[in-house]
């Protein structure tokens, strides 16, 4: 998405620059006003209509259900979830199976690979008890089939997965070669959405082994006005289903797309100064 800052001492001033380079056919994504005597005092951020259109298009998911595998009954719907560490990856599975924002009005099954961090299994296994969601931990590759098979009553199955930073991430790690055994129909990337673009670009790099397939942005209630989400999401060129946005579960979990788009604070050029300074 091809974004442009325009600057003026007024209003007016910049708005005339951006229908000169635009015409009336520009969307502002965000404004800013500062008073600071004799200094340019308004920046005006603009994109091209036809390219917002193009991100919000990229941006959908598609049915969460709809794939031939789960037509045919073959096996569950798998869904994984990797990221860096802290990025909210256990919190949000546990809110895709019990929130109805995610799957929480299907049945379904998690597999934890989470191993390696104290604590990870025993703190899973309590929620999961709680909820009364069957949950698999996994160990080995050659553990996988018998675990697929005991969930294959499951319409979903949440792959949880350690975290990693892009400088740990190793061919040998034993859980990336339980989840390529796994085989997920679907890989989130996990990504605090306070994070800045060229972290989230190394990071998505480091776990393109993995396949990501969408972006799913957490802790978004840590970010103010939820400035920079967008632009997150258009670097990293994934659609997105879900954000997870608070620390309670299953309630803090919400549809991405609206809340992504509404993140750009678009207003048409052609609404006027008056629209623009509302």
């Amino acid at each position: 998405m091809q974004l442009e800052t325009f600057r003026g001492r007024a209003l007016s001033q910049v708005l005339a620059q951006v229908r000169a380079a635009y015409g009336e056919d520009a969307v502002i994504v965000r404004t800013r006003m500062r008073n600071v005597p004799g200094e340019e005092s308004v920046e005006m951020v603009v994109a091209p209509a036809a390219e917002i259109e193009i991100f919000r298009r990229r941006l959908e998911p598609g049915p969460a259900a709809g794939i031939p595998r789960e037509a045919l009954r073959v096996r569950p719907k798998v869904i994984a979830l990797v990221g860096p560490p802290g990025a909210g990856k256990t919190t949000a599975a546990l809110k895709l199976a019990l929130s109805p924002q995610g799957l929480g009005t299907r049945s379904v099954g998690i597999i934890t690979l989470d191993t390696y961090r104290a604590g990870a299994v025993e703190e899973l296994q309590t929620y999961t008890e709680i909820a009364g969601l069957p949950l698999e931990v996994v160990y080995h590759p050659q553990e996988v089939a018998g675990a697929m098979q005991r969930l294959r009553g499951s319409r979903f199955i949440l792959v949880d997965t350690p975290g990693r930073s892009p400088a740990a991430m190793t061919e040998d790690d034993e859980w990336r070669r339980i989840l390529a055994e796994i085989d997920p129909d679907e890989v989130h990337l996990v990504l605090p959405g306070g994070l800045r673009v060229d972290v989230c670009r190394a990071i998505h790099e480091a776990f393109e082994p993995c396949g990501p397939t969408h972006l799913l942005l957490s802790k978004v209630d840590e970010v103010p006005g939820d400035r920079g989400l967008a632009e997150l999401a258009e670097a990293l060129e994934l659609p997105a289903r879900w954000i997870s946005d608070g620390q309670a579960i299953p309630d803090d979990l919400n549809p991405a797309e609206k809340r992504i788009l509404a993140s750009l604070g678009s207003t048409p050029v052609a609404a006027g100064i008056d629209t623009v300074a509302s």
